[in-house]
């Protein structure tokens, strides 16, 4: 019986040694799993962010690129232009750069255009979520003439702050050339336009100052402001309106006064 209890110990303590062998080596190969995927995921975050920060220093750098030579190309239009009015020369620079608010300074006999520029890259990420990255700059070039010489333009970059009122303008003309190129060429008077983009009467941005029909064209001149009303800036809509219930496409062009 004695020996029976001994060798049924013997047996029970070899069970318990493969037992806690087995779990030891459970355990260690766990532990080396998880290591390895840790070092995979800290060395993935340490690489993406590498090239994350290259991608975006490139885009950054090309925002850049591209608002220095659509500074040239514009001050090269200017000097080819002819135009001398203040309306036709900011005519010049929105042609060539869009720019929802452009400035002049009579005393200093410049220009500045105000706006943001924005380029994608593609964002690499180890979870899902990642994929394209829209990054967005925000410049004020100015425009100078001097008397006896060729235009030149200086490219200046500034907080995200300052574009965004002209980020807002901006989006404020598309929604005003909609609304004038759907409207019936009878409504296209004064407070027929006011009304179309104001209904209720209780927004401030838009001001609609004037609207003159000359033949089959109307003009219509108003004054867009930004949300908070720190910055204005005055737009000239051109639509063509023939007699009857004719609807076309506007245009919009800033001007220095309306």
């Amino acid at each position: 019986m004695a020996a029976d209890e001994t060798g049924s110990a013997v047996v029970t303590r070899r069970a318990n040694r493969l037992v806690t062998t087995g779990c030891l080596t459970i355990l260690i190969a766990l532990i080396t799993v998880l290591g390895v995927l840790v070092s995979w995921l800290w060395y993935r975050h340490w690489h993406d962010g590498n090239v994350n920060g290259e991608r975006r220093d490139r885009a950054f750098a090309s925002i850049l690129k591209q608002a220095r030579a659509t500074a040239d190309d514009t001050a090269r239009a200017l000097d080819t232009s002819g135009a001398t009015g203040t309306d036709a020369l900011i005519g010049v620079i929105w042609r060539h750069t869009e720019a929802p608010v452009i400035a002049y300074d009579g005393s200093r006999r410049e220009f500045t255009a105000t706006a943001a520029r924005s380029t994608r890259y593609d964002q690499e990420v180890v979870l899902p979520g990642g994929g394209s990255v829209q990054v967005t700059r925000c410049f004020v070039v100015t425009y100078t003439h001097r008397p006896g010489q060729a235009w030149t333009s200086r490219v200046s970059e500034r907080d995200d702050d300052v574009c965004r009122p002209g980020t807002a303008i901006g989006g404020l003309v598309r929604l005003a050339r909609t609304r004038i190129s759907s409207m019936y060429a009878e409504d296209l008077t004064r407070a027929g336009v006011q009304k179309a983009l104001d209904p209720t009467g209780r927004l401030r941005s838009y001001d609609v100052k004037s609207a003159v029909r000359r033949a089959d064209t109307v003009t219509v001149s108003m004054l867009l402001s930004s949300p908070d009303t720190t910055v204005g800036q005055c737009y000239r809509f051109t639509r063509h309106a023939p007699g009857g219930a004719g609807q076309g496409s506007a245009t919009a062009v800033p001007v220095s006064s309306c």
